[in-house]
């Protein structure tokens, strides 16, 4: 019966009942240590994606909200401006006959909406065309197309 007893390592106490101090636990192969950090990784990952989808759904519901803020003051403007608009009509008015006011600052509007409309025809017509290094390798390409066929 001696050859079933167990000589502990650490303590060098012999006996098959725990002695207090735990067992060492045997190092983990490498394959199984590949297969924990993949899967924590992934978890990882699973989190990181989860966590980026709840912060960019809370930043969307706080932008949804300022856009309708702001296109509600862009509406109370439109109405602000047309208030003031007819302010300065009954304040030429005082001068001029009601009507002859009223054209005054309607051209004078129908000027503003006719120089600021040509300024962003303008800006347009500069932000639509192609930029000169587009042009360039174009011109670049043809120029090689050319060489070969010499």
């Amino acid at each position: 019966m001696i050859e079933n007893v167990k000589i502990d390592s650490h303590t060098g106490a012999a006996g098959g009942a725990p002695t207090g101090t735990p067992e060492p636990e045997r190092p983990a192969s490498l394959g199984k240590l590949v297969e924990q950090i993949s899967d924590q990784a992934s978890r990882l990952v699973r989190a990181e994606i989860a966590l980026a989808k709840a912060e960019l759904a809370e930043k969307a519901k706080k932008s949804g909200i300022g856009i309708g803020l702001l296109v509600f003051a862009l509406l109370i403007l439109v109405y602000t401006v047309g208030v003031l608009l007819l302010a300065a009509v009954y304040g030429l008015g005082t001068v001029w006959p009601l009507w002859l006011s009223a054209l005054a600052i309607g051209g004078f509007m129908l000027l503003v909406t006719a120089v600021l409309a040509l300024v962003g025809v303008q800006l347009l017509k500069k932000g639509t065309t192609p930029p000169e290094s587009v042009q360039r390798v174009k011109d670049d390409i043809a120029s090689i197309k050319e060489g070969m066929h010499r």
